[in-house]
C-alpha cells in the first residue's frame, strides 16, 4: 500500500510529501521511501502562518476570519503539493495522512472557562485535500492522543521504532526542527520501553535572530554561528527554566520559543556582551550553543538513565539542524564516550522526509484500525488510533 504523508512544522518554511510503501507482516509494518518533494511556503502564506501562530500579524491582532482562511488556503496548498508530487514522481498513493499546521499546541491542562483543558489546534481543511486528489485523507491525529490523557506529542516515535530498534544497539533519534524532540529506544526495548519528549528550541530562536539580524531565512551551515563568540551566562540562565527540569513526556513549540522568546534572548545577549561592543555574530553563536546545550542536558538527564554504559549508542540527527555543521560539532563534543554520531541521511532516509513518511504511517495504522501513539512517549494512559478520515 503507498501512502502520501504531508508535514509542515514549526519552522513554517515549506511542505513536505513523502510517498511511502508501506507492508504488514504479522501485525508489524514494514516502510520503504519511494519519493520526497519539498514545497516552500510562498511568502504571503507563511506570514500569514506565522501571525496565526503569534496571535498577530505585523499590522494588526490577526482575526478569526483569518485563520479560517488560512485553514482553506493551506488546504488548496497541501492538496497541489501531493498532486504536483505524484505528477514528478508517478508514484500512486492510495492514503494520505495530513499532519497539518499546528498554530497552537498545548499538552498540559490548565484552567480554561471554569475547566481545567489542554488543547490543540493544526489547520488545513482536509476535504479540500481529499477534493483535488480523490483520496481518502487521515487527519487531526494529535487530539486522540490527548483525549487518552496524553500531550498529543510526539507522534514521530512509532516510525523511528519501526525503523531503528535494534537488539543490541541502543538508538537516539534526535530531530532539530523549530523545536528539538528526541525519541530514546535502548537496546533490544519494546514499545513499552520507548521515551520521547521535546528537548526545547531547536532551530526557533537561531532562525529568528538571524532573519532579524542579517536578514536571511536561517544560518546556512552554521557559518554565522562559527564566526561568533558563545555568551555563557546566557546560556547557563536560560537553562534554569522550569521546563528543562521537567521530567518527560513533555512538549514544546512556538508558544513558548517563538518571537518575544526570542527577542528576550537577543536582548540577554546585549546584556551580557562587553559595553558598546555588542556583535550581532555573538547571538547568532549564543542561540546556537544553547540548542546544543539543551539537547545534551535532556541526554544527561534522562535518556542515559535507561542505556547500558557497556553498549553503543547510535546518536541519529534529522530535521534542519541535521544541516547545520556547527551545531553538530558542539553536539558530537557533548556526547557520552560511547556514542557515535550521524545523520539520518547516512541512514538511508532523507531528513526532510522523516516527518512525512512518519504521518503517512500513522495513516496507514488508522486505516487499519491500529494504534498510532506510544503511551510511553506521550503520557497517554493507552493506546489510541489517531485521526480523522474525510472520504473523496
Amino acid at each position: 500500500m503507498i501512502v502520501a504523508g504531508i508535514m509542515s512544522g514549526t519552522s513554517a518554511d515549506g511542505i513536505d510529501v513523502a510517498l511511502v510503501r508501506i507492508t504488514s507482516t504479522a501485525g508489524a509494518p514494514k516502510i520503504q521511501l519511494r519519493a520526497h518533494r519539498a514545497f516552500p511556503f510562498s511568502p504571503a502564506l507563511r506570514r500569514g502562518i506565522l501571525a496565526a501562530m503569534a496571535g498577530q500579524s505585523e499590522v494588526q491582532a490577526i482575526t478569526t476570519a483569518e485563520i479560517g482562511r488560512l485553514n482553506w488556503r493551506l488546504g488548496l496548498a497541501y492538496a497541489e503539493a501531493v498532486q504536483a508530487t505524484i505528477a514528478q514522481t508517478k508514484v500512486k498513493p492510495v492514503l494520505i495522512g495530513c499532519h497539518g499546521q499546528t498554530i497552537y499546541h498545548q499538552g498540559v491542562a490548565s484552567p480554561y472557562a471554569g475547566r481545567r483543558i489542554a488543547c490543540t489546534w493544526q489547520l488545513g481543511e482536509p476535504a479540500l485535500i481529499a477534493a483535488a486528489t480523490g483520496l481518502p485523507i487521515v487527519s487531526n491525529f494529535r487530539p486522540a492522543d490527548m483525549a487518552a490523557g496524553g500531550q498529543g506529542a510526539p507522534l514521530v516515535p512509532l516510525l523511528d521504532y519501526v525503523l531503528f530498534a535494534h537488539p543490541r544497539r541502543a538508538r537516539v533519534l534526535q530531530n532539530i526542527g523549530g523545536i528539538g524532540n528526541l525519541t530514546a529506544i535502548p537496546a533490544g526495548a519494546s514499545q513499552a520501553k520507548v521515551i520521547a519528549f521535546d528537548t526545547g528550541p531547536g532551530n526557533m530562536i537561531i532562525d529568528a535572530l538571524t532573519q532579524k539580524l542579517f536578514a536571511k531565512p536561517y544560518d546556512r551551515n552554521g557559518r554565522i554561528a562559527a564566526s561568533g563568540k558563545i555568551l555563557t551566562p546566557v546560556i547557563d540562565a536560560a537553562l534554569k527554566e522550569k521546563f528543562f527540569r521537567q521530567p518527560p513526556p513533555k512538549s514544546a513549540g512556538r508558544e513558548q520559543y517563538g518571537e518575544p522568546y526570542a527577542q528576550r534572548f537577543l536582548e540577554a545577549c546585549r546584556k551580557h556582551s562587553p559595553p558598546k561592543n555588542f556583535r550581532p555574530e555573538d547571538a547568532i553563536a549564543t542561540a546556537t550553543a544553547f540548542t546544543t546545550a539543551t539537547i545534551a542536558d535532556a541526554i544527561e538527564r534522562w535518556v542515559l538513565l535507561l542505556t547500558d554504559p557497556m553498549r553503543p549508542i547510535d546518536y541519529i540527527v534529522s530535521g534542519g539542524g541535521a544541516r547545520n555543521a556547527t551545531l553538530l560539532a558542539q553536539l558530537r563534543d557533548r556526547l557520552p564516550g560511547n556514542a557515535t554520531l550521524t545523520t539520518i541521511d547516512q541512514q538511508g532516509l532523507p531528513a526532510q522526509a522523516k516527518e512525512a513518511a512518519a504521518f503517512a504511517l500513522l495513516a496507514y495504522q488508522t486505516w487499519h484500525h491500529r494504534p498510532g501513539n506510544i503511551p510511553s512517549a506521550t503520557g497517554a494512559k493507552r493506546p489510541a488510533i489517531l485521526g480523522s478520515i474525510t472520504y473523496a
